[in-house]
């Protein structure tokens, strides 16, 4: 059991959503999502679905070679997606709503049109030569090491007129920062700067591990297959090698540190979270630092679980053995890098992982349409968009990042009738919308809604301590939420047919995924297949 915390900033507290800003709204009639088209829907957000704060990926002047993770310009607004006007008018509006706004930042890497690399790429002499990695070839005339880029092929392109190689973790049209510069530094520092001085609330950070590198780039050793690597994606060549030193140098840590005093200069508790794929608990908790580092690194660890009982209570209770007391967790199910969580758990279980998801110790992330229980959406070949699909057959990331269908109807109030959107909707949008699932009460953006303000006015789901229940069936989760006097109990059925629990005598239910069940009988629980529930023990609290 882990102890009550003792004050609860509002990052511990709030359910977050993140929006991908090119499938979320279009006001242009461009076919692609905008700024103003988020504004235009907070009321969505805040009042209808009940979330306390969005995260907006990147939506910076880029060449889009990565939508936008390629970064030209990290202090305005790409113009398809509007202005920096529009940006405080969409900030402006949140705050107005409750809503808290986390940005994306992208220290890594750069586009490879940032003035900062054109000048770098100038000549080996230039005054930001050195704000990048360049390495000369090897006497074969091959890259300086063995490194590889995540998106496949070797992590260096070779320049022609200068005769050197750049690193480039990613795509070759992002080369990687040199943040051993302490000019590099100052200078991303000040990009945070600028954000936070306009009123931003906080950053997720992507790939943040990877910003420190072995100085002396080692070659990577030849990885060892090991138990339970089917759990986590397979990268193709990229996963033949043990990443030790291309990403993850223990420097990092005392950069989070410096990061850490830039936030603390401002009021209103400003927050980080960095994307850190590490999947050694306690290496990835070392993130916390001593809580001078950020604040919480995101938990993938349930997008690559399997949809098991056991295999979920291990994750979880792992991440809870490693984090220091002070830490505070967080979970998500789905991102814009990740086949959606419908068709990756199977429809049936789809509203089982809402309820986990919004009942666990810690802070949740919603994926933009998982509250409507969108699936992958296969995308014709003539239509793919992404970049690494592209280069990589078989990886694209376009299945979920379709458009955002609000209504039924051509163009599903995202964009214009007459406009083609930028990617296909799904097959099922005529009906798995916002407006069709607002008004059915067994719909999963019911469920949703239902959850969230149940998450809201039940202070033990936000802030309780959290202890699994033994003695249930082996394909059944069951964990107690405790804060004060009030305990809520949770259990979620992986099975594909009914198991019985035992209940507390008088218990009242507070939620089901079954928006039929009225009831839960006295001192015996009887599952549905794939259902969860939500309960009262004490039988003190009404349903909502």
């Amino acid at each position: 059991m882990v102890a009550e915390p003792t004050r609860l900033e509002w990052w511990k507290t709030g359910v977050v959503y993140q929006i991908y800003p090119r499938s979320f709204k279009d006001t242009t009639g461009s076919g692609t999502g905008d700024l103003p088209g988020i504004t235009s829907r907070l009321g969505y957000l805040s009042d209808t679905l009940g979330v306390d704060a969005i995260w907006i990926s990147p939506f910076y002047p880029s060449p889009m070679a990565d939508f936008g993770y390629d970064v030209a310009d990290y202090t305005d607004v790409d113009p398809m997606f509007g202005t920096l006007g529009d940006f405080d008018e969409l900030l402006g509006e949140a705050h107005d709503s409750g809503l808290r706004v986390i940005i994306d930042w992208v220290p890594n890497h750069t586009s490879d049109r940032h003035p900062w690399f054109l000048e770098s790429r100038g000549s080996r002499t230039n005054a930001r030569r050195d704000w990048y990695v360049w390495r000369d070839p090897k006497r074969d005339g091959s890259p300086p090491n063995n490194w590889r880029s995540v998106f496949g092929g070797p992590a260096w392109e070779f320049d022609e007129q200068t005769g050197q190689y750049y690193l480039h973790s990613f795509l070759r049209e992002q080369p990687d920062l040199n943040w051993r510069n302490p000019a590099v530094e100052a200078a991303m520092f000040d990009t945070l700067r600028f954000w936070l001085d306009r009123g931003v609330d906080g950053f997720r950070i992507d790939v943040a591990h990877f910003i420190m590198k072995d100085p002396d780039l080692t070659d990577n050793p030849r990885a060892v297959p090991s138990a339970g690597e089917a759990d986590f994606k397979d990268l193709g060549d990229y996963d033949a090698w043990e990443h030790v030193n291309d990403k993850g140098h223990r420097d990092v840590h005392a950069v989070f540190r410096r990061l850490r005093s830039v936030l603390d200069e401002y009021d209103g508790d400003r927050f980080t979270v960095g994307e850190i794929h590490i999947f050694d608990w306690d290496r990835w908790a070392a993130y916390y630092g001593d809580g001078d580092e950020l604040h919480m690194p995101f938990n993938f660890s349930l997008v690559w679980a399997r949809w098991d009982a056991g295999a979920i209570r291990s994750r979880v209770e792992a991440l809870e053995a490693a984090i220091p007391a002070f830490a505070w967790p967080n979970y998500v199910l789905g991102n814009h890098d990740e086949q959606r969580l419908a068709t990756r758990y199977g429809p049936e279980n789809e509203r089982a992982a809402a309820v986990l998801l919004l009942t666990l110790r810690g802070q949740p992330t919603i994926y933009y349409g998982d509250e409507l229980g969108l699936r992958e959406t296969p995308i014709p070949g003539a239509r793919l968009q992404d970049p690494w699909g592209l280069r990589v057959p078989g990886m694209s990331r376009d299945g979920c990042r379709t458009p955002m269908p609000w209504t039924p109807g051509p163009g599903h109030g995202f964009t214009d009738p007459t406009v083609e959107p930028w990617l296909p909707f799904g097959d099922d949008a005529q009906t798995r919308n916002v407006e069709e699932e607002f008004a059915d009460e067994g719909s999963t953006l019911t469920l949703y809604r239902r959850m969230l303000r149940l998450r809201r006015n039940r202070t033990s789901l936000v802030a309780g301590t959290i202890e699994f229940l033994n003695g249930i069936p082996g394909d059944v989760l069951g964990f107690r939420r405790d804060l004060g006097n009030e305990r809520t109990t949770v259990f979620v059925n992986f099975a594909d047919e009914e198991r019985s629990v035992d209940v507390e005598p008088g218990a009242a239910l507070l939620l089901s995924t079954d928006h039929r069940r009225t009831g839960i009988g006295s001192g015996r629980l009887t599952l549905a297949a794939n259902e969860a529930v939500v309960l009262d023990p004490g039988g003190d609290r009404r349903p909502i």
